[in-house]
């Protein structure tokens, strides 16, 4: 049985599914037809229901889960591995726009209740930098990125923002054509040697806000194909990202060749980075961690309820 099977070229994508589409693990029967494509993309291809199996953003999972359900294995999830919002201009970074900005969850959900008191005192920009964001042009990776909703979250008046690939937004900074850019992927590591500033580590945000991970992207699947299958699915991905971590270097010319000219040393950072203990299996934590950004999410009206199962 053939199914189709969309995520990135991005060195974590290409890290944890070299074994799998490579036949270099048991896929119990199954084979692959693989669509290469950055996170917005596939995001807009699973509104369509075009791929049997997809990486796929959580915020853009909370409108998909009629139709899709995610997996144990493959999530990029984690501390340390948020986006960040960042700029050309230093006038948004001054120390005059610092001080203490309370986190707008203060009256979370009971299931996320026992977070830690110094939430309310996290430092990020004040409401100076809040009245500037409403009228500063802002690059984002995509609507339905997870990057857009911690935006979202912590700078809701940022409403002028311009849609474009993730791999754009460091140029268009430089060429003045966006004020601010959130930034993802392997441009976490590059932004600097460009001239770049950051402003905010918006996944930093997310942490001191919930004190637990935060959810990237996973892999999710059809939730009408059947039942066996779908396991199947799972156990294969699992097998999978175990492969990777056992044989690092095993798929190294694969993901090299599709990885935009990056050197080896950002691609280790990469994987480093966004492929970790999660990515095996989301396990309690990780669950949580995904509980909660629904929670909070909707919440505050970023997305839709749902009340389908999140989980395989």
């Amino acid at each position: 049985m053939k199914l189709s099977l969309g995520f990135s070229p991005c060195p974590n994508d290409t890290f944890i599914f070299d074994a799998m589409i490579h036949q270099k693990i048991d896929t119990e029967g199954l084979s692959f037809d693989v669509v290469f494509d950055d996170v917005e993309t596939l995001n807009q291809k699973a509104f369509r229901a075009e791929l049997d199996i997809t990486k796929l953003s959580y915020h853009a999972y909370a409108y998909l889960t009629k139709k899709y359900v995610l997996l144990h294995s493959g999530s990029a999830l984690g501390f340390g591995v948020g986006p960040l919002l960042i700029c050309k201009n230093e006038d948004y970074i001054s120390t005059d726009n610092l001080a203490d900005l309370k986190p707008q969850t203060s009256d979370l959900r009971p299931q996320t209740s026992n977070l830690q008191p110094q939430t309310s005192y996290l430092r990020l920009p004040t409401s100076d930098l809040r009245l500037q964001t409403s009228n500063l042009r802002i690059g984002i990776p995509g609507k339905y990125t997870t990057a857009n909703f911690l935006l979202s979250l912590a700078l809701p008046e940022a409403k002028n923002k311009v849609e474009m690939k993730f791999f754009e937004i460091e140029s268009a900074l430089l060429s003045h054509k966006i004020d601010m850019g959130v930034i993802i992927h392997e441009n976490r590591f590059t932004y600097q040697e460009k001239g770049l500033k950051k402003i905010i580590d918006l996944g930093e945000y997310w942490e001191h806000l919930t004190q637990g991970p935060i959810p990237l992207g996973g892999i999710m699947v059809k939730r009408g194909i059947p039942e066996n299958i779908k396991q199947k699915v799972n156990r294969i991905v699992k097998r999978s990202v175990q492969y990777a971590f056992d044989h690092p270097e095993s798929g190294m010319d694969f993901i090299c060749s599709l990885s935009q000219e990056m050197s080896k040393e950002v691609i280790n950072k990469h994987i480093e980075l966004y492929v970790n203990k999660f990515s095996i299996d989301l396990g309690e934590v990780g669950r949580k961690a995904v509980h909660t950004f629904f929670d909070e999410a909707y919440k505050l009206g970023i997305i839709p309820e749902t009340k389908q199962n999140l989980f395989l």
